[in-house]
């Protein structure tokens, strides 16, 4: 990177760090540490979408539509209906019961198992998915500085968390506001860029119908196909389930809601959410599918990760594909050009094929490399094609998503770790009121971010980054929703049979995770279903189990 790069980049991370300590003011206590209800309804909403783009979603989302195109916005489709039911049945009762992580809910509805449970679960995927989101910005300063992987994972994690430490709760939500701004202005920036840099005489018409022809564009797969991974219904359906678990039990996401003022303002922000979170995605999509434009005009590399990797024959066919498009282009002849978009479809598929044979022979001759480069695309493109400082303001981009999401992150499981395991005894909402709270609060944060440094280590061995953190969630979210639809819905059910429902609804995702090859939405709508059925047929059981025992009793007591 150039000079003014660095200082754009060091420039606007100061200034979010010295904002987010002034925004503390002189308190210091465990509401401004672990929750602090000051937030105007734009703010939980900003800070909302701040929490969910994280790093991995700039760095992998374009890299996911470069290369297959615009389905994944369908993994979102269910987000709207999500926003609206958590607005009307959970948002009042978390502010009813004054709680401070989602799961002190279960306690009151069932026992503290339950709720320990149901928070063991949200601990265990959601430090895995911090260290995720502090390998995606080590990624950017290994590549950009060719440094070790291990130590930038290192060195990123140990910064991220210094500037979680440093601030809590309310530093967090006020300084997402800021780090979104700066967020959106590089999405902005970069979509300009690329639309500047098409061929003169190019209209961005043009560009969608290339991107058309390389299968880029396809937004809604309407068929019914339980095999498929994004479709219309797997988003609706195991989508919805997803964001209905995420938005509504996470506690990195119960915790930004519940920093509202009030139960109205913590409505508007998860509105606002509804609202723009779903154009945004599609938005960031759409780089990944000008990048794919970018590079029928030039010749990408044969491997974005190592793009040292040449291929004669890649490049052959890069450069026929580009001639064919600048021929389609200025064709006005139908069949002449209905004839060159075939050619150039051919061309396409052979690239795609040259491209993923390069990959899987590079990879059987060192079988400890990963020459998966999905992640690395759009990172690839941003240090060598934009301008001078550009590049500096794009990467403050990346890392601002990361200290965003990571924070929450790691406040969120500090919270629950305290709330939910070593102050749930009696008194403990004397103790959450006490500076003690602040200092094991931060002793909690120390630890979470130790364990997602740890696995940052291994992150790059999981493929797309943006799938494999939802994939993770898959397999824990519909357990825990199902837990609080049980709660929710049902009356009679006791806590030993929602505990052995859950205990049972997890080991049969995992089985169909990893034993019948399910796609990971589905698993979604299998948790969230299987708890409150399973609580049922176990509470019916027990029940005709204690009459035939009560009835024996009653009878050996006879003359």
């Amino acid at each position: 990177m150039n000079g003014l790069d660095w200082w754009v980049l060091l420039g606007t991370q100061a200034l979010i760090l010295i904002y987010g300590l002034w925004s503390m003011g002189h308190k210091s206590g465990s509401e401004n540490f672990l929750r602090a209800r000051t937030q105007s309804g734009w703010m939980v909403g900003l800070s909302i979408m701040a929490t969910q783009a994280s790093a991995i979603t700039f760095l992998s989302a374009p890299g996911l539509a470069y290369t297959q195109g615009l389905g994944f916005i369908q993994f979102y489709l269910g987000l709207p209906l999500a926003m609206i039911l958590i607005s009307a049945f959970i948002l009042p009762k978390y502010y009813r019961l004054n709680v401070y992580t989602a799961y002190e809910f279960l306690e009151s509805r069932f026992d503290g198992r339950v709720r320990r449970m149901a928070a063991f679960l949200f601990l265990t995927q959601r430090g895995l998915a911090a260290g995720l989101t502090i390998y995606a910005p080590a990624l950017i300063l290994s590549t950009v500085l060719n440094w070790n992987l291990i130590w930038t994972n290192l060195l990123t994690g140990l910064v991220v968390l210094a500037y979680t430490l440093s601030g809590g709760s309310k530093a967090v939500a006020r300084t997402q506001v800021l780090q979104m701004g700066i967020i959106l202005m590089g999405m902005g920036l970069a979509a300009w860029w690329m639309l500047r840099g098409l061929p003169e005489l190019w209209s961005v018409k043009d560009a969608w119908d290339l991107a058309a022809l390389g299968g880029k564009t396809e937004a809604l797969v309407w068929r019914w196909n339980w095999e498929d991974k994004y479709s219309l219904w797997t988003g609706l359906l195991g989508g919805g389930f997803l964001m209905l678990s995420y938005f509504g039990t996470d506690q990195s996401q119960v915790q930004r809601y519940l920093g509202g003022q009030s139960l109205e303002e913590s409505r508007r922000g998860l509105a606002l959410n509804a609202v723009f979170k779903l154009p945004m995605q599609l938005a960031i999509l759409m780089i990944g599918v000008l990048m794919y434009v970018f590079y029928v005009i030039e010749v990408p590399p044969v491997n974005f990760k190592y793009p040292e990797l040449e291929s004669i024959e890649h490049r052959n066919v890069a450069l026929q594909r580009r001639a064919l498009a600048m021929s389609w282009q200025s064709s006005s002849e139908g069949l002449q050009r209905d004839s060159l978009a075939k050619a150039l479809i051919v061309s396409n598929h052979n690239l795609d094929s040259i491209r993923m044979a390069s990959q899987s022979q590079r990879a059987k001759a060192a079988p400890q490399g990963d020459f998966n480069d999905t992640n690395f695309i759009f990172i690839r493109y941003v240090l060598n094609h934009l301008p001078v400082g550009l590049v500096g303001l794009l990467i403050s981009m990346v890392f601002c998503a990361s200290m965003s999401s990571t924070s929450a992150e790691l406040s969120a499981l500090s919270t629950t770790t305290l709330v939910d395991f070593y102050t749930r005894k009696a008194g403990h909402k004397e103790f959450m009121e006490s500076p003690k709270a602040v200092t094991m609060g931060r002793w909690f944060t120390l630890a979470w971010g130790f364990y997602a440094i740890g696995f940052a280590m291994v992150a790059q061995h999981l493929g797309t980054l943006i799938e494999a953190v939802n994939v993770l969630g898959s397999l824990v979210y519909g357990t825990i929703l199902g837990i609080f639809l049980t709660a929710f819905f049902t009356q009679s059910v006791g806590s030993t049979a929602v505990l052995l429902a859950a205990l049972g609804t997890e080991l049969l995702v995992l089985f169909m995770f990893w034993g019948m090859d399910v796609p990971y939405l589905w698993l979604n709508i299998v948790g969230a279903l299987s708890v409150p059925i399973l609580s049922l047929v176990w509470e019916f059981w027990m029940s005709k189990v204690s009459s035939r025992s009560s009835f024996k009793s009653r009878t050996n007591l006879g003359p």
